[in-house]
């Protein structure tokens, strides 16, 4: 016997402008943490793909052996 959750469709929220004013300012606040935390882990994996290349000049050899450069 397989058991289905049933379908459900929003159509419409009630909700203040003011609250809904509130709600995306925390939404706002809440992003920053986030935003330095995925530039952080994007800065490390930059950090280590150019330690593995060996540098900039590294990377430019890597460029031009795939014809990118």
């Amino acid at each position: 016997m397989s058991t289905q959750s049933p379908t459900v469709t929003v159509r419409d929220i009630d909700m203040p402008f003011g609250r809904m004013v509130i709600f995306f300012i925390k939404l706002f606040l809440a992003m920053i943490p986030a935003m330095m935390a995925v530039y952080a882990v994007l800065a490390a994996m930059g950090i280590v793909l150019v330690m593995l290349l060996g540098g900039v000049g590294g990377l430019e050899e890597l460029l031009r052996r795939f014809g990118v450069a």
